[in-house]
C-alpha cells in the first residue's frame, strides 16, 4: 500500500501556523502602552537598537541601553508592559525610591535595569511640548500625572526620589484610544531633566509608572 508522505508534512505546517498565530494572538492580547514620545528609557531603546540589538558599538555609544539589554532583553521587547495592579492609587507608598523607573520592581524584576543610575540618552524638549502616551490596547485613562524633577537633580549621577520631583500636570479623564496628547509646561526648568509619567488606566486599578530622560531648551 503507498504511504501517504504529504499528510505528516501538512501537519507539520499546519501546527508551525497555529503557533504562530497563537503567538501573535498572545502578543495582541499582553499589549498595553508606554509615553513614546519623549520615549520613556526602554522604548527608546528598543527605538534605536531593537533591529540591531546584539551590535557590541552599543557598548560604547549607547551605554545605558547596552547594560539594559545585558541585563535583560524582554524590558525592550515588552517596552509597553511596565505596569502595577492594585496601587489604589497610592504610588508613593507601592513604588519605593531608587525603583520609580522600573515601576517598584514591576513583572518579577524584569524591568529593574531602567532604575541603573547613568548616561541615558535624553531627548530635547522645549520647556512647553506635548506628551505623547500610546495605548495599543485602548485601555483608556482615569488620568495621566507628569512629574517632572526639581532643579538641581541629576539624573546622570542620582537614583531618582520622589522627593525629587514636582508635579506639573494632572489631567482628566481620556476616552479608549490608540494615543493620549498631554500639554506640559515645565516652567523655567532648562538642561537635563527625568520626566514620570503616572497613567492610570480606566479598564481596571493598572497603573504605569514610566521615565523619560529630557533636555529642556530655554
Amino acid at each position: 500500500m503507498a504511504r501517504n508522505r504529504s499528510a505528516p508534512r501538512a501537519l507539520l505546517i499546519l501546527t508551525a501556523i497555529t503557533t504562530l498565530l497563537a503567538g501573535l494572538l498572545t502578543g495582541i492580547a499582553t499589549a498595553h502602552g508606554s509615553v513614546t514620545d519623549p520615549p520613556t528609557r526602554n522604548y527608546g531603546c528598543w527605538k534605536r537598537w531593537g533591529g540591531d540589538h546584539l551590535n557590541p558599538a552599543m557598548a560604547t555609544r549607547d551605554p545605558m541601553c547596552w547594560q539594559a539589554w545585558q541585563a535583560n532583553p524582554t524590558t525592550m521587547w515588552n517596552w509597553n508592559g511596565l505596569y502595577r495592579e492594585h496601587l489604589n492609587g497610592n504610588h508613593r507608598a507601592n513604588i519605593p525610591n531608587g525603583q520609580l523607573c522600573s515601576g517598584g520592581r514591576a513583572e518579577n524584576g524584569r524591568y529593574n535595569s531602567l532604575d541603573a543610575v547613568g548616561n541615558w540618552q535624553p531627548a530635547t524638549k522645549p520647556r512647553r511640548f506635548t506628551l505623547t502616551l500610546t495605548d495599543e490596547a485602548k485601555h483608556g485613562a482615569d488620568h495621566i500625572q507628569v512629574y517632572a524633577t526639581k532643579p538641581g537633580y541629576n539624573p546622570v549621577t542620582q537614583p531618582l526620589s520622589w522627593d525629587h520631583l514636582e508635579l506639573l500636570t494632572h489631567t482628566g479623564r481620556y476616552a479608549p484610544s490608540s494615543a493620549y496628547r498631554v500639554e506640559v509646561n515645565a516652567g523655567n526648568r532648562t538642561g537635563r531633566h527625568l520626566l514620570c509619567t503616572i497613567w492610570q488606566a480606566s479598564h481596571m486599578d493598572q497603573s504605569y509608572c514610566l521615565c523619560s530622560d529630557v533636555v529642556f531648551t530655554a
